[in-house]
């Protein structure tokens, strides 16, 4: 069995919720069921969807973030000190919904006042097959103080930001990851959205605003994150995703990862990055060149938001193209983004996401031989 929870034909995360499971979550808003019997429903779908995964040859397992409305919110809103907002939707100028981005407060000391996911984590870490490896995805840091900067963050708690902040909040979620690790996880991933946004020169003026220079807020994210390196455990493998919105077939930022790769990639401790490389938005492979040996970059060529299937030769070409910048061995594929990065969906059918992960595999075995990564 490989042990290394990172493979050549990997995925974000999210998978599109099935019918009866968004029923179950109505009956529970509508209070006709109570936790517990949504617990029991949300338990046999995950065991559907792990199923799933393993049959279209995927090894790297997540509950398909089933049990979540939001793939940032239910996790962040859990830990001491934070507070967050019910997101609100908008009809843009294309006639398309859109999801304006929720209200993220640090309101007091952030602290981990609980296990957030560690049950979770334990039922599905029971459902796989030995030859697989349960992976737990939670929202990046760097959340608690993009959305809102120094104005979103309780001055009485933190005069400073400096070191306290950072410190609360690596602390924080070190305490989340030795939990999962005790219990046998060895693969989180953070998805991250701050740092693909500080590629949009709209984001970035919008950083600018709020007092933060979007040139040095890469390598200030690279500190912090850095600092929950530092305390986890060290055979944990913790990597991130960057998005530049998911939601409903829709996006939120634009462009290459020039003003960023270096921070991300060179002063990151990280063991992987997943990279949207789907389109046109996300620019050119070059700066793969900043990806150190030992490190992993899972591209992201296959579409999670359209259901147009992706041609495997072009799929190889760009992989021979990302190639040039970084070693084949440090590369690996994935669908660009989750499925369903909240309860909503993206566009696509059941089928489409089964067909896009079959692609996957298919694409990473005719490339590397196998899908293990040692």
């Amino acid at each position: 069995m490989n042990t290394y929870p990172i493979f050549r034909a990997d995925h974000v995360g999210s998978f599109l919720r099935p019918q009866f499971l968004l029923d179950a979550r109505a009956q529970f808003a509508n209070q006709q069921i109570n936790i517990e019997q949504l617990r029991e429903i949300e338990n046999k779908a995950i065991v559907d969807i792990v199923k799933f995964q393993e049959q279209v040859g995927i090894r790297s397992i997540t509950d398909g973030e089933f049990r979540r409305t939001y793939f940032h919110l239910d996790f962040l809103q859990q830990l001491g000190g934070v507070t967050t907002d019910a997101p609100a939707t908008v009809i843009d100028n294309n006639g398309k919904e859109k999801l304006l981005p929720p209200n993220i407060r640090v309101t007091g000391k952030v602290k981990h006042v609980k296990d957030i996911q560690l049950a979770d984590f334990k039922y599905l870490n029971s459902q796989i097959t030995p030859s697989s490896v349960a992976k737990v995805t939670i929202p990046s840091p760097t959340m608690l103080h993009f959305r809102g900067g120094r104005n979103g963050i309780d001055k009485q708690a933190y005069p400073v930001l400096e070191p306290d902040f950072y410190n609360d909040v690596a602390q924080a979620y070190a305490q989340e990851l030795i939990a999962l690790h005790q219990a046998g996880c060895r693969h989180v991933q953070m998805d991250d959205t701050n740092l693909a946004y500080l590629c949009d020169e709209k984001m970035r003026e919008a950083a600018r605003k709020r007092g933060d220079d979007p040139n040095l807020l890469p390598f200030k994210y690279a500190e912090f994150i850095n600092k929950v390196v530092n305390l986890k455990p060290k055979d944990l493998v913790l990597t991130i995703h960057l998005c530049r919105g998911n939601f409903k077939s829709t996006f939120a930022a634009s462009g290459h990862y020039g003003p960023v790769a270096e921070a991300l990639l060179s002063e990151m401790n990280l063991d992987g990055y997943f990279l949207e490389y789907d389109d046109d938005r996300s620019g050119g492979f070059e700066p793969l060149k900043y990806l150190p040996k030992g490190k992993i970059a899972i591209l992201g060529l296959i579409s999670s938001k359209f259901p147009q299937l992706e041609n495997q030769n072009d799929i190889k070409r760009r992989i021979d193209q990302a190639a040039k910048y970084a070693s084949i061995d440090q590369l690996a594929l994935s669908p660009q983004c989750g499925f369903s990065s909240t309860v909503h969906g993206n566009n696509v059918t059941l089928s489409d996401q089964k067909a896009k992960l079959q692609l996957t595999v298919e694409i990473a075995q005719s490339v590397w031989g196998s899908i293990e990564i040692h």
